[in-house]
């Protein structure tokens, strides 16, 4: 069956519309929202298929004139929303018109839409906060629920924040060398874009401080009608040294309990932090990374 493909810039993107079938799928997660695509990417433009029945986020870039995918900054995971059986030589041969050659993160439900593809998958914890809180403290791990035990011996105190500023500069002074891709000015434009997630209560923060008032953790979540996503977490030296992470994911499961939605814990392929997430009970929903290059020779051998 042919569907009805074009690319749009998002200019001429119908948002109402695009947002409406982002809402309304299960595949669609905050990072493909207008809101959020107009505040991360450099450029967007957007594959949209039978008047918005299904849709595609493409974050562009150029490099020399010659135009690419990429993934924005704070960006897991994009994708073909909604229906994921549309015809996929359609798709594909508009997007290759389109760009010839970039990386792409397709979302944990675009395995079937993507036979025949190279890509790799990459980890991605959740957990469902249907259950009470006894039920999601069940599936906690023997490690996790004694770290707990030895947190809950020291003077910690979970409560909520209100400062968009406090988690971002706190991860930004402890990752900005270890992610000198993302600039001053994205943390900004995110900082922008979570103060005004907060006004419609889309950004939460809270943290973890001793009994002097000190931030030993602090997490940045963001949500939809779907999940609550990890986006931004800091820990001190001190506070690892009390536990105090695992204090906060416990109290953050506690306090969402029984709402409907999922925790996601946006990653993640690092060892530890992989070992940390299992430990809570969370299992892994894997997301895929696509490289491609369609490039004429001799051009496609240097952008290898």
């Amino acid at each position: 069956m042919l569907n009805d493909v074009s690319i749009l810039p998002s200019h001429k993107i119908d948002a109402e519309k695009w947002d409406a079938c982002v809402a309304a799928n299960s595949n669609g997660l905050i990072y493909a929202t207008t809101v959020y695509l107009n505040a991360m990417a450099d450029n967007w433009s957007g594959l949209v298929i039978d008047d918005y029945a299904t849709v595609m986020p493409l974050p562009w870039r150029k490099k020399y004139g010659i135009r690419y995918l990429y993934t924005p900054p704070f960006t897991q995971q994009l994708g073909i929303i909604g229906n994921i059986e549309i015809n996929q030589t359609q798709w594909l041969q508009a997007l290759q018109r389109f760009v010839k050659y970039g990386t792409y993160l397709f979302n944990y439900d675009n395995n079937v839409a993507l036979h025949g593809l190279k890509v790799s998958s990459c980890n991605n914890y959740i957990i469902d906060l249907n259950g009470n809180y006894p039920a999601i403290k069940k599936r906690y791990k023997k490690s996790f629920k004694q770290n707990i035990a030895r947190a809950a011996k020291q003077q910690l105190t979970y409560t909520n924040s209100f400062k968009v500023e406090e988690p971002i500069a706190l991860f930004y002074q402890y990752n900005c060398l270890k992610t000198n891709h993302v600039s001053s000015s994205d943390y900004s434009r995110f900082k922008q874009l979570c103060n005004t997630l907060c006004v419609t209560g889309d950004a939460l923060i809270r943290k973890v401080v001793n009994s002097a008032g000190e931030i030993l953790c602090i997490v940045l979540l963001l949500k939809d009608s779907k999940r609550y996503y990890n986006l931004i977490n800091y820990t001190s030296p001190e506070g690892r040294k009390l536990e105090a992470n695992y204090f906060l994911y416990d109290n953050l499961l506690m306090e969402f309990a029984e709402s409907h939605m999922l925790f996601d814990f946006e990653g993640s392929d690092l060892p530890g932090v992989k070992a940390f997430y299992e430990s809570t009970g969370a299992v892994n929903q894997p997301y895929y990374q696509w490289q491609f290059n369609k490039l004429p020779w001799p051009i496609n051998v240097l952008k290898r």
